[in-house]
C-alpha cells in the first residue's frame, strides 16, 4: 500500500489506473474535470490510452468499443452529461459490457450548479437509460471508500458482465484526504484479463456451433428469454449484493438515513446529539442499488420514534426507497438542501432533537 494525500477525483482515476484500467474517454464537464485531467497524464505512463470525445455520447460509444475488445474502460461525467451518456449506457447493458462509469453529481434539475449535490439519486438508481436495466450502484462518504470502491469495480462488472456506477458528490470529488492506494495490478493480469474478454466477445466459431459470440445472440430463450437471466441476475443483487454500515444503531430511538457525504456530516451530528443523550444512529447505504432494504425494513416501530432523511436534494430522493422499505410504519422526516448547497450539520442536529421531543 502507497499512502498519498490525493484529491478525491484523482484517487478514483489513479484507483482505476491501478485496477488495470487501460483505456478513458470522457469529455470536460464540472465538477468531474480532474478525472480526465488525471488520465490524460497517467494512461501514457502504463501504456493505456485517454481520448477526448467530441462528445459526451461519443466518448461512452469509444468506451463500449475498448470493452468490447477486452479493455478495462472507463468514463466519467456529471448529471447532464451522465444524461448523454445513458444511451451508450444502455448499449453496454445490452451488450454485456463490463464498463465502469463515474457520475459526480451537479445540483438541479436541468445543467444545476457545478458544485457538490446528490439529486441524481433517481438517475442513478430508477432510470439512467431506456430499457428497464440496472447497474450496481456505490456510493463512498470518503476518499478512500472511492479509491476501494472504484479499485475493485471491474471485479463486479466482468463477473456479473454489466456496467457499474460510482455515485459521488461534487464534495468528495474536490476535497483532498489522506488515503493509501492498492497495489497495481501486474501486467500479466491485464494481458490476461484482455485475452479472456476479448475472446468471449470476438465473432468466430464456437464449441456449440453458433456463429456468432456476441452476447445479444447467445440466449436460448430468444430476447425475452435473455431478459428475464438479466432480471433474475436484478434479483440475486438484492440477495447477495447489498453493503450497508449500521453505525451506533443498537440501542438507538433515532434512526439517520444517508448515504455520501450527508452520512459522513451526520456521524459528526450524532456524536453531538449522542453526548447530550440523545440515542441517534445512522443507517448508511453504502450501495444505492442494490438497495439494502432488508436494513430498514427490520426496524422496530415500537423501538424507533422516527426515520430523518438526510440528504442534499429537494424532493427527497433516497426517502422513497426508505419509506417502501418500512412501508410508511415509522414516521419520516426531512433535513434537506439542494442546488449545490452543502448539509450544515447543525440543521441535522436540530431537526432530530425536535422529532425526539415531540
Amino acid at each position: 500500500m502507497e499512502k498519498r494525500f490525493m484529491k478525491g477525483a484523482e484517487a478514483i482515476a489513479e484507483a482505476a489506473v491501478r485496477a488495470g484500467c487501460r483505456f478513458f474517454a470522457g469529455y470536460p464537464i464540472t465538477p468531474q474535470n480532474e478525472i480526465p485531467e488525471y488520465f490524460a497524464r497517467r494512461m501514457p505512463e502504463v501504456g493505456g490510452v485517454f481520448l477526448q470525445g467530441e462528445s459526451e455520447v461519443a466518448s461512452i460509444n469509444m468506451v463500449n468499443g475498448a470493452a468490447f475488445g477486452g479493455t478495462r474502460s472507463m468514463t466519467s461525467s456529471s448529471s447532464c452529461g451522465i444524461s448523454l451518456k445513458a444511451e451508450g449506457v444502455s448499449q453496454a447493458a445490452t451488450d454485456h459490457l463490463p464498463i465502469v462509469v463515474c457520475s459526480v453529481m451537479r445540483g438541479g434539475p436541468g445543467v444545476g450548479p457545478i458544485t457538490g449535490s446528490q439529486q441524481d439519486y433517481w438517475q442513478a438508481t430508477k432510470a439512467h437509460g431506456n430499457g428497464g436495466y440496472k447497474l450496481l450502484v456505490f456510493t463512498p462518504e470518503s476518499v478512500q471508500e472511492a479509491v476501494d470502491m472504484t479499485y475493485h469495480a471491474w471485479d463486479y462488472a466482468e463477473k456479473y458482465r454489466n456496467p457499474v456506477m460510482i455515485l459521488i458528490d461534487g464534495v468528495i470529488g474536490v476535497m483532498m484526504e489522506p488515503i493509501e492506494l492498492p497495489d497495481m495490478v501486474s501486467d500479466e493480469f491485464i494481458a490476461q484479463n484482455k485475452a479472456a474478454k476479448k475472446a468471449a466477445y470476438a465473432p468466430g466459431p464456437r464449441e456449440d456451433g453458433r456463429k456468432e459470440k456476441h452476447p445479444i445472440n447467445v440466449s436460448d430463450g430468444g430476447p425475452m428469454g435473455r431478459n428475464h437471466a438479466d432480471w433474475m441476475k436484478y434479483e440475486g443483487w438484492k440477495e447477495n449484493e447489498t453493503d450497508v454500515e449500521f453505525y451506533q444503531t443498537d440501542d438507538a430511538e433515532l434512526i439517520i438515513a444517508a448515504y455520501g457525504i450527508s452520512a459522513r456530516i451526520a456521524k459528526s451530528a450524532i456524536g453531538i446529539l449522542r453526548s447530550e443523550g440523545y440515542k441517534v444512529g445512522l443507517i448508511r447505504p453504502k450501495r444505492v442499488y442494490p438497495f439494502p432494504t432488508k436494513a430498514f425494513a427490520d426496524l422496530c416501530p415500537k423501538k424507533i420514534k422516527g426515520i430523518l432523511d438526510v440528504e442534499m436534494s429537494m424532493p427527497p430522493q433516497l426517502a422513497e426507497d426508505v419509506d417502501a422499505a418500512t412501508k410508511g410504519a415509522i414516521p419520516m422526516e426531512y433535513c434537506l438542501t439542494s442546488y449545490g448547497v452543502i448539509m450544515n450539520r447543525d440543521d441535522i442536529v436540530a431537526k432530530a432533537k425536535e422529532m425526539l421531543n415531540k
